[in-house]
């Protein structure tokens, strides 16, 4: 794999997560369905595009790939205890 690509795939990764986390903290913040909802699949998009990095990965990005994985298991429990929380309420 060229540099070029492996750069690309983590700043992919690096975009997915800071849309992801931004999302999140927009759906915790209204508990709106719609955004909860899109918050979920930015997510999923996230590990999606985690994953095919990782599947990538040379070993210079080891650390980018542990940090970009605790980002995402960050995220994805706020927006789980918001949705608890949510479920709850109702």
């Amino acid at each position: 794999m060229s540099k070029n690509q492996e750069y690309n795939d983590l700043k992919q990764v690096e975009m997915a997560i800071l849309s992801a986390e931004h999302m999140v903290g927009q759906a915790t913040r209204t508990m709106d369905e719609g955004q909860l909802n899109a918050a979920t699949n930015a997510i999923s998009d996230a590990k999606k595009q985690l994953r095919h990095a990782i599947s990538h990965q040379t070993g210079l990005d080891d650390s980018f790939l542990e940090v970009a994985e605790e980002f995402i298991t960050k995220a994805d429990h706020q927006l789980s205890e918001a949705k608890k929380h949510r479920d709850k309420d109702e």
